[in-house]
């Protein structure tokens, strides 16, 4: 009989893990940005404005890395966390959050959030805390923003949701219509 041996010295080679993206964000215009920067860093993005939305991409197909905000205009983000987790035990997801607090961290990482981070992170952050090997935690920015860009940073994304209407932006952030108009005329500070 003949046997069909195999050569041990060749391998198959070995595919790197997919990069499958989900970004789960009801801020439009950074939920663009962010998509941008992380298929830049080779990952294949797929976002979603509502948690419905999300949870149908997750059925549909469950990613290895999710990135969703906590507070989701029409739910909660943590069930976007949950439901990745019982379809993907493995996959990687963080948690964003303007609102943070140790209760909610706590609740997102008990769901299987592997790191919870404060608005606005940027896409170098995002990038570190979901390649983080392990328990290792991302490192903290280099150069992280200033309070005053923090503070911009807000106003800029109020005044996106507001459509851009100087009065509402100003009533919603309880400050004065000409002060806000002074701020937006402004360059953003560094």
């Amino acid at each position: 009989m003949y046997a069909a041996t195999q050569s041990s010295s060749y391998q198959l080679p070995v595919e790197p893990a997919p990069r499958t993206l989900l970004i789960v964000e009801d801020d439009k215009a950074f939920l663009e940005r962010l998509s941008r920067a992380m298929e830049t860093r080779g990952f294949t993005v797929t976002s979603c404005d509502n948690v419905p939305e999300g949870l149908a991409a997750i059925e549909q197909s469950p990613p290895a890395f999710a990135v969703v905000d906590l507070r989701v205009g029409d739910g909660n983000g943590l069930d976007v966390v949950a439901a990745l987790q019982s379809k993907r035990p493995g996959a990687r997801a963080i948690v964003l959050t303007g609102y943070g607090n140790i209760a909610t961290a706590v609740t997102a990482v008990k769901l299987g959030a592997v790191d919870y981070l404060a608005k606005p992170a940027d896409a170098d952050e995002v990038a570190a805390a979901l390649l983080a090997v392990g328990g290792a935690k991302s490192e903290l920015p280099q150069n992280p923003m200033s309070a005053d860009r923090v503070r911009w940073e807000h106003i800029q994304r109020i005044y996106e949701m507001c459509d851009r209407n100087v009065s509402e932006t100003a009533r919603r952030l309880n400050m004065h219509r000409r002060t806000l108009q002074r701020i937006l005329a402004k360059r953003a500070p560094r």
